[in-house]
């Protein structure tokens, strides 16, 4: 019965997976970098980025049907043709990218920190996504990552810090400070900035 199970959770795994290969055609028509937003949210942070940057590709990402809806009005409402909105989580989405798509800069503000030690598991920021991240990015490439939870970000300086493929930075600011949702309900964040080797 259990393997019936896993066998139906791969195969959805699957279908996701062949969904997103079919969209990157549209998403990113030339073989170029994008700015990756992981979990954008309402798409306040990106959408301002994508305005202010019109010549970078840029796409926000999330698992909630709800955020991905409102963040795509931002977008048609900006009339941005840089910038979209798809639902998917970050290993679907970095399992379906084309080869030779590279992320020139990757974004990650304020996601769950699933506070409680038997959801760790569930968070973002472990040694395999950072690693499968940083395949995915050029090099030199900035991951930005900010949340308001302290113990994760000392859990996530500490597993950047120890990733052979990214190298920690002295600043803490992004390259556009544009308050999500989410930072605007916190009485104070905190920011790291890495580097892919």
């Amino acid at each position: 019965m259990r393997s019936k199970g896993i066998e139906s959770y791969k195969a959805l795994v699957a279908q996701r997976r062949e969904q997103l290969r079919i969209q990157f055609p549209k998403l990113l028509p030339r073989d170029e970098s994008f700015v990756w937003e992981i979990g954008c949210g309402h798409g306040h942070f990106l959408t301002a980025y994508a305005a202010a940057h019109p010549q970078e590709p840029c796409i926000g990402i999330d698992i909630s049907p709800e955020r991905v809806a409102r963040a795509e009005r931002k977008q048609v409402r900006a009339g941005l043709r840089n910038l979209h909105f798809i639902l998917a989580d970050a290993d679907d989405f970095l399992a379906a990218l084309p080869r030779g798509r590279r992320a020139s800069a990757i974004f990650m503000l304020f996601p769950d920190p699933w506070p409680k030690r038997r959801h760790h598991k569930n968070r973002l920021v472990k040694p395999e996504f950072l690693a499968a991240a940083a395949a995915a990015a050029e090099k030199g490439a900035p991951l930005y990552f900010r949340t308001d939870y302290e113990p994760y970000f000392a859990e996530a300086r500490l597993l950047v810090g120890g990733a052979p493929a990214w190298r920690l930075l002295p600043q803490t600011l992004l390259p556009l400070e544009e308050p999500t949702v989410f930072q605007r309900r916190a009485p104070r964040h905190f920011t790291l900035v890495a580097a892919r080797r």
